[in-house]
């Protein structure tokens, strides 16, 4: 009875905080709002869509009607709405196929102004349970504040996997799961209790993956489909930094090389077409029935003194995962380089029909080059193309397929040049996009205050099952299990 009177109290001081619109004008103009959500294509099970005014309103009133009009969902706040997530998704189901429209009115200086109202398309195509990333803050020489995070994408559910304060503040990056799902993982820990954990059917194991034939540590990881094997690349990484150059930062390898874990023995083997000296080999990526190896490869140079000549080319190699053997030759499928531009972390879509990459000036690390663009390679064809609506005008990499292959989502500084945010568009048969749009937050303006960056956004299906409690012991204990090359 208390909670229902505590119910009852909340639905009347809400009803009396709306006030009435009374409407001084009409525009036809869009109305000033963020996030940008004007014709774009969502999933039926995404969670709702709040806007906030982007100038300094008094009050934002939005009424959001289904396809024939009527009035279903109804927020009015001083900063942003707040739609009912029950009755989100209700909406939702009952237009697939079709649209809803968002009638705003915002009111500024005492007097309301009814803005155009705009559409947004519910596809039936429903997206993963949820999206894990890297939130990471902007500290160059210090691992700073860090963690692995997931998100529930049907609500605005949020929670810490694993941050770097339960590990010595060491960083945790490169975040990889098996066919998108999360009983089997890998992370990487970077620093002075440096590791690779790998969980293999819930049971979780830290690894020195530096062997006497290797060079460094395994990182950028890809699973193999059937979750005996891991690609990894092994580099050396640096950061420059620019005196005068709109680009802050590069990140560069000074060498790299690209091998296979095999996780029931523990060995790690490669080819002399993944391991040369003469060229860079890095992001390895299988391909969804595990007969190829996707990879980029550049002719090596001086990264001291031309980090700006590296350029990157796609490639592929056969994998016999029975025998753990590569082929004789790899493939070039873009040559990159030719036309002086630089691939970066190769993606096949889950059907194989295409394989997305990052397209940059030059070097693998895009992330930092506002020029960066997502392509398509059909593979049927070898026809290439910028896959325009998921792109904009600054830097956007890091890109993931979702399990159905219909739903890509990109790290993208679109909207200030400073932090990457995650976008998500919906991707047809064709490789067509259609418009992104941000990741849903319960209040819009939280992206322009938390001051961190979204890195490596991977989809799963399911929440992630890791006791991170078992992790911090086994790192603070530095007993790690040796790996040994073949």
């Amino acid at each position: 009875m208390r909670n229902y009177i505590i119910i009852i109290l909340l639905s009347t001081l809400c009803t009396a905080c709306t006030e009435r619109v009374d409407v001084s004008a009409t525009t036809d103009t869009l109305p000033p709002v963020t996030p940008d959500y004007e014709s774009v294509t969502v999933p039926v099970n995404i969670a709702p869509l709040n806007i906030m005014a982007i100038n300094k309103a008094e009050k934002i009133d939005v009424t959001v009607c289904s396809s024939d009009g009527n009035e279903v969902l109804h927020s009015q706040s001083v900063q942003a709405t707040s739609f009912s997530i029950a009755e989100w998704h209700c909406l939702l189901a009952e237009n697939i196929g079709k649209s809803i429209i968002y009638k705003v009115a915002i009111k500024e200086n005492g007097r309301w102004t009814q803005y155009k109202p705009f559409e947004i398309f519910v596809s039936p195509d429903s997206i993963d349970y949820g999206l894990v990333y890297r939130l990471i803050a902007p500290s160059y020489e210090t691992f700073s504040s860090m963690g692995i995070y997931e998100r529930n994408l049907s609500n605005f559910d949020q929670r810490a996997i694993v941050e770097n304060n339960l590990l010595q503040n060491n960083c945790v990056n490169c975040h990889s799961f098996c066919q998108w799902k999360t009983d089997k993982m890998s992370l990487h820990v970077r620093g002075t209790h440096g590791c690779t954990m790998i969980l293999t059917d819930n049971r979780l194991q830290v690894y020195n993956t530096r062997t006497d034939s290797t060079r460094g540590n395994c990182v950028y990881p890809s699973w193999h489909p059937n979750g005996r094997h891991i690609a990894y690349s092994v580099n050396e990484t640096r950061q420059i930094f620019h005196s005068a150059n709109p680009k802050r930062i590069e990140v560069i390898d000074r060498w790299s090389d690209v091998v296979v874990l095999d996780t029931k023995t523990n060995t790690l083997s490669s080819s002399p077409n993944l391991m040369s000296k003469d060229n860079f080999e890095t992001f390895p990526y299988f391909s969804p029935d595990g007969k190829w190896l996707y990879f980029c490869s550049a002719r090596a140079v001086d990264m001291d003194t031309a980090p700006q000549s590296v350029r990157y080319n796609l490639c592929r190699i056969a994998f016999d995962s029975e025998s753990g053997t590569f082929g004789h030759q790899p493939d070039t499928l873009v040559n990159a380089s030719s036309i002086g531009k630089s691939v970066s972390f190769p993606r096949p879509s889950p059907d194989g029909s295409f394989v997305a990459y990052t397209l940059s000036d030059y070097g693998q690390f895009s992330i930092w080059h506002p020029e960066s663009d997502v392509w398509l390679l059909n593979l049927s064809d070898g026809t290439t193309h910028r896959i325009d609506n998921l792109n904009s005008g600054d830097v956007d990499s890091y890109h993931s397929w979702s399990s159905s292959g219909r739903w890509m989502v990109v790290s993208s500084r679109r909207e200030n040049g400073l932090f990457t945010q995650p976008f998500i568009a919906h991707i047809d048969t064709c490789g067509n996009a259609t418009k992104a749009f941000r990741l849903p937050l319960r209040s819009p303006a939280d992206f322009d205050e938390m001051f961190y960056s979204f890195n490596v956004p991977e989809f799963i299906t399911e929440p992630i099952r890791l006791n991170v409690r078992d992790l911090e012991k086994k790192v603070e204990k530095h007993d790690l299990q040796k790996i040994t090359f073949k």
